[in-house]
């Protein structure tokens, strides 16, 4: 197996920096919905470390216009309503998550408030904050003017940039799998998988971790992905289990797939969990959670 130099502590920035425009872009729009601040920030590449990466955010998001502030805040859910597999904003109303049926019932009515007031979401920077720091807030910023909101919004947006770009620099990407025999109606056990990474579409693949899949049929333990992969490879070793006497096959002979590879975009600080559906002769793969 190829040896690679130790991570980087910020695994994310030199992918910011390598990755083809295109991927870079979609990665910029999970963290603000606003295409202004997406090319203002992809212009400033290479980003010598974080702090420049940091400062390009603050630059482009004071630069938004009204018209590109609103299409930012419109990538936004309500607080207290993230919508399904919405994980960064779940992630960041977690305060709101056990909150009392009482409370997230006068957050709704404030929300609507909110929104006949001033025509868009309500938008805080929500990490670290209670439901009832939440619902505090809210309350006090109905008073402002529209001007006054405007701009309390602005910074609101710049800490959630904020926040979010740190966890795409600091994390690396992960990924889990799960083989599931479709014929027998049950976990397939005992698959050998290879999970591979490429720093660029155009390869090299490098090997980057081996394993089995357990009695649940599950790899849940592959290490992370290098910081600079784009393109992840799960390679799954399916014959020894088709053709085996545990198979669906039960020894009958080879399998019509020997192995079973899937190829996929990568993006640090995700989580990429891709089951495989196995049958004798077909299988499928999709991204999961």
């Amino acid at each position: 197996m190829e040896q690679r130099p130790p991570p980087s502590p910020m695994p994310g920035l030199s992918w910011l920096n390598g990755a083809d425009e295109r991927a870079v872009r979609q990665a910029l729009r999970r963290v603000c919905a606003s295409s202004a601040w997406g090319g203002r920030v992809l212009a400033e590449r290479p980003f010598a470390h974080h702090e420049a990466l940091l400062v390009a955010n603050d630059t482009a998001t004071a630069a938004l216009t009204d018209e590109g502030l609103a299409e930012a805040i419109g990538g936004h859910p309500p607080i207290g309503r993230p919508e399904d597999g919405d994980a960064a904003s779940a992630r960041e109303q977690a305060g709101m998550a056990g909150a009392p049926a009482d409370l997230k019932a006068e957050m709704l009515a404030l929300n609507l408030a909110y929104q006949d007031r001033f025509g868009h979401v309500f938008l805080i920077c929500a990490t670290g904050l209670s439901a009832e720091q939440l619902r505090d807030a809210l309350r006090l910023r109905l008073g402002n003017s529209p001007d006054a909101e405007r701009e309390i919004v602005r910074a609101e947006l710049g800490k959630i940039n904020r926040i979010r770009l740190t966890r795409l620099t600091e994390s690396a990407a992960t990924v889990s799998t799960h083989v599931l025999d479709t014929a027998r109606g049950r976990p397939a056990t005992g698959v050998p998988v290879t999970l591979s990474a490429a720093a660029a579409p155009a390869g090299p693949w490098v090997a980057h971790a081996a394993s089995l899949t357990d009695e649940d049929g599950r790899c849940a333990q592959l290490p992370a992905l290098p910081g600079d992969t784009a393109l992840a490879r799960l390679t799954f070793a399916v014959e020894p289990y088709l053709a085996g006497p545990a198979g669906p096959d039960d020894g009958a002979g080879a399998a019509f797939f020997p192995e079973a590879t899937v190829v996929f975009s990568v993006v640090p600080g995700e989580h990429y969990h891709v089951p495989l559906l196995l049958s004798p002769f077909g299988y499928s793969v999709y991204r999961g959670s």
